[in-house]
């Protein structure tokens, strides 16, 4: 069960509400002591042209707000790391316009030579800097927590470790001070939210029937490929092997049953294709490998979702980056024989 909040008492309330109102005549003799101050200058006319006017800030700087600063604490802060000339002013100005709840913790960009009004707009507006965390397409979920582990603006521990696959690999935006496993959660809700959109609009007759096979299948493809328009292909075959009753022979998901997805560092030995412990070996089990193999992005989630139309059933490296595609297996003894020759020559040095 979740924590209840204990509604505030009416006693609390009040001290809040005579707290507010003492901090709201504090700033209004603020105002007053610095028209007495201005008044040769025109009071209040004067007062705002000071609120407005560019501030000591010789270069673009950042200012970090910690979680729980009162008004107080942000104008004194602001003045001391030489942003704002007047923290009285500055804090006086906030009350009055009955702002003082609408300044936001977290780090933010200050231009140069920006106006306490400029800062003040700033800091409610909420628009802290952003930093980016990217999840690359194919990572198992691991390698995506080692990275958000290792991002030095977040904060927190990862408490809960999704699933293989529940993660969908993108360029995250966060804020300095952001909590790692809130991260993590935009990260599989995600990949809930993707394959809800997609999974209505599926071809019809797919060899597979549920979301988190299709999510399966997907992290397949995505290990297979890093060229993106070789994904629909790549899934075209699998979804053909599987509608035939043939096996999906992948060697990325021989390399995730021995290794957990990271880096083999070795070629495949003709023991593990033979291997019959190795649940994830689809050279030898029919369908479907137990779990994902990786994360799939969108592109190969939507690939094995609408397959394009066509008879390959075979694909092998071409030499350049890329495959090349069969319909029958003697072509695709040539398109193998033609890579062994490619092998051979960069083994020569050729």
């Amino acid at each position: 069960m979740g924590e209840t909040q204990t509604p505030a008492s009416e006693p609390e309330k009040k001290r809040g509400g005579f707290a507010r109102l003492l901090l709201w005549l504090m700033g209004i003799l603020v105002v007053l002591a610095l028209l007495a101050a201005g008044a040769a200058y025109g009071g209040w006319v004067w007062i705002n042209q000071q609120f407005a006017a560019p501030g000591p800030a010789t270069a673009n700087e950042t200012v970090l707000l910690p979680r729980g600063a009162g008004l107080i604490s942000i104008a004194n802060q602001l003045e001391r790391e030489g942003l704002v000339t007047d923290a009285r002013l500055f804090r006086a100005m906030v009350m009055i316009d009955g702002g003082d709840r609408d300044l936001r913790a977290g780090e933010f960009a200050i231009p140069e030579a920006a106006s306490m009004a400029e800062i003040y707009d700033i800091l409610r507006s909420g628009q802290t800097i952003q930093y980016p965390v990217t999840a690359a397409e194919g990572l198992t979920t691991a390698m995506i927590l080692r990275i958000v582990e290792a991002s030095e603006v977040m904060t927190g521990e990862i408490t809960r470790i999704p699933a293989e696959g529940a993660l969908l690999p993108e360029t995250y935006l966060v804020s300095r001070g952001d909590d790692r496993q809130a991260l993590i959660d935009r990260m599989e809700a995600a990949q809930d939210a993707l394959i809800n959109e997609l999974w209505p609009n599926r071809t019809e007759d797919l060899p597979f029937d549920t979301p988190e096979e299709a999510i399966i299948l997907a992290s397949v493809v995505e290990k297979e490929t890093g060229i993106a328009h070789e994904r629909p292909m790549v899934a075209s075959v699998f979804v053909n092997r599987l509608r035939r009753g043939m096996r999906l022979q992948s060697d990325p998901t021989i390399i995730y049953g021995i290794t957990q997805g990271e880096p083999l560092g070795r070629g495949i030995r003709r023991s593990e294709l033979d291997s019959t412990a190795n649940r994830y070996n689809t050279y030898q089990i029919d369908g479907l490998p137990p779990t994902p193999i990786s994360n799939p992005g969108r592109d190969a989630i939507a690939a094995v979702l609408n397959p394009p139309e066509g008879q390959y059933l075979y694909f092998v490296a071409d030499g350049t980056g890329g495959h090349a595609f069969a319909a029958s297996l003697a072509e695709h003894n040539r398109n193998v024989a033609q890579w062994r020759r490619i092998e051979r020559e960069r083994a020569r040095g050729g």
